[in-house]
């Protein structure tokens, strides 16, 4: 069942994370869809602020898309600890907070790198993590404060966690886009992991916002995809001369700082509510693929 807060609408949904590549998506989103949005002006982690926001544009639901992933990657929460858990731990749970206070919904943008592969749920076997799994994967310190975060905001009735995972989304030019990066890569590492495809998953959160959706979702696409599949992918629809090199995990943790999350994501919860979700792979081809596809039919 849903929280039973604002349901039929009109909606009003105010957004935090507007210079954020999923935060400046979903306002895209809702001015296709005609929904009223507003982007939130005040800091996660400054209570007062956030207050303001909520009492002068009145809500129907908020958004959290905000929140440190680090620049250019989770390396540099490595050596900015205080900073990481300024946004991803204290200003997320203010948020939340702030919100029950005034009975609304929190969609919150969260993430499925804090498990990896192990006895239970091993590489190849289809057995995936599920919703109420606890974290195995602290070997990045951002991880850790997304594990940390997570686990505390079980105790908010109103928050709705999703689980995101090496997003994607069509736009191929985008430095954060996880196809994009690995194309820039000198080397790959090729393990199956579940993935969010953003142009199919980030309408789907904004239905489970009108829903009154809350708790934990994987909020990936069924099924993994590897690195070498995606990559044959782009060189097949984007780049027929395209090449690259796999390299080991060990060989990769000689060029990171920190640890990387690989996993697979049981995805039936959100299939059940959403039976129109597509596999990873066939999501990959509708939505990244085949509108970007430079090579000949």
């Amino acid at each position: 069942m849903g929280y039973p807060a604002n349901g039929n609408g009109p909606f009003k949904f105010l957004i935090y994370g507007r210079t954020g590549w999923i935060g400046g998506l979903l306002g895209k989103i809702c001015e296709s869809q005609g929904i009223d949005y507003t982007y939130g002006s005040g800091r996660l982690e400054n209570r007062t602020s956030l207050v303001n926001d909520i009492d002068t544009i009145k809500p129907t639901h908020v958004f959290n898309a905000a929140g440190v992933t680090g620049r250019p990657n989770v390396d540099w929460c490595e050596s900015h600890k205080v900073e990481t858990i300024r946004t991803n731990v204290v200003g997320t749970l203010t948020l939340a907070d702030v919100c029950r206070e005034k009975g609304l919904v929190m969609i919150n943008y969260a993430t499925g790198c804090i498990f990896e592969y192990d006895d239970k749920h091993p590489l190849g076997s289809g057995i995936g993590f599920k919703e109420e799994d606890t974290p195995n994967f602290a070997g990045s310190y951002y991880s850790k404060t997304k594990a940390m975060v997570e686990d505390l905001l079980k105790n908010y009735e109103n928050v709705c966690t999703l689980r995101v995972r090496m997003p994607i989304s069509s736009d191929l030019d985008n430095p954060r886009n996880f196809i994009t990066k690995i194309a820039r890569y000198d080397k790959v590492v090729n393990i199956p992991n579940s993935m969010t495809i953003l142009d199919e998953l980030l309408p789907i959160s904004i239905e489970m916002a009108k829903r009154n959706l809350t708790g934990i979702w994987n909020f990936t696409n069924p099924g993994v995809v590897s690195h070498n599949e995606i990559l044959e992918m782009y060189r097949d629809y984007i780049n027929p001369n395209y090449t690259w090199k796999n390299f080991t995990l060990e060989e990769q943790a000689k060029v990171i700082v920190a640890a990387r999350s690989n996993n697979e994501m049981d995805g039936a919860k959100l299939k059940k509510e959403f039976p129109e979700l597509l596999s990873i792979k066939e999501s990959l081809i509708k939505y990244v693929f085949k509108p970007n596809q430079k090579t000949a039919a």
